[in-house]
């Protein structure tokens, strides 16, 4: 595979990503000993196993969701770190929460810590939006999937997470009854959520 004679290719791939991949870089004709030693020269900067970013970048408030994205590429930004991704409470997470679809697969460790939620069929694939952190997609549960997983796993983000969530996304106007009532039946928390519902629009 050709080597690049200037490094320049490789900067502009990773800067046109925010993130790139070893694979990412190997697809433009890059090898991975020119990657490890850009690496180690400080060019480029590593920020997981087989991740890595320019140096310069300046972080975003969602740098640390885009890292992860790129690890985890089907997974899907859940529960307390999406709930700071819509404002919807004062949290700041050190784990990202990710749901996976499935239990045999596991992502590769690195830094940002990753905090796991298994979910499946529905459960898993309604309710994602996709949003732009500099040059990375990432896929993060929309406010009204986001607040009836917290219903739904409310034993490790604890009710009071949920509530207020609940309470918050309403007086802003972030979902309606309708988006509500809808991803309560896929969660299967409907019955938990109902007394909740009422004292909210009451």
């Amino acid at each position: 595979m050709t080597i690049f004679s200037s490094k320049a290719t490789v900067i502009s791939e990773i800067k046109k990503r925010g993130f790139a991949k070893t694979g990412d870089l190997e697809r433009i004709g890059a090898s991975r000993q020119q990657v490890r030693r850009m690496a180690r020269s400080g060019e480029i900067e590593r920020v997981a196993w087989g991740l890595y970013r320019l140096p310069s970048a300046v972080p975003s408030q969602w740098q640390s969701y885009a890292e992860v994205s790129r690890r985890v590429p089907r997974g899907v930004i859940c529960l307390l770190s999406a709930l700071r991704f819509h404002e919807l409470t004062t949290q700041n997470p050190w784990e990202v929460w990710v749901a996976i679809e499935g239990r045999s697969w596991r992502p590769p460790r690195g830094n940002p810590p990753i905090q796991i939620v298994h979910a499946s069929g529905p459960a898993f694939r309604k309710g994602i939006e996709r949003h732009r952190v500099g040059g990375t997609s990432i896929r993060v549960y929309g406010v009204a999937k986001t607040i009836a997983d917290c219903f739904k796993y409310r034993r490790r983000v604890g009710l009071e997470v949920a509530l207020e969530a609940l309470r918050d996304g309403w007086r802003d106007r972030k979902f309606t009854m309708e988006e509500i009532d809808r991803f309560a039946r896929i969660c299967r928390v409907q019955r938990v959520m109902q007394p909740y519902l009422e004292a909210t629009v009451a």
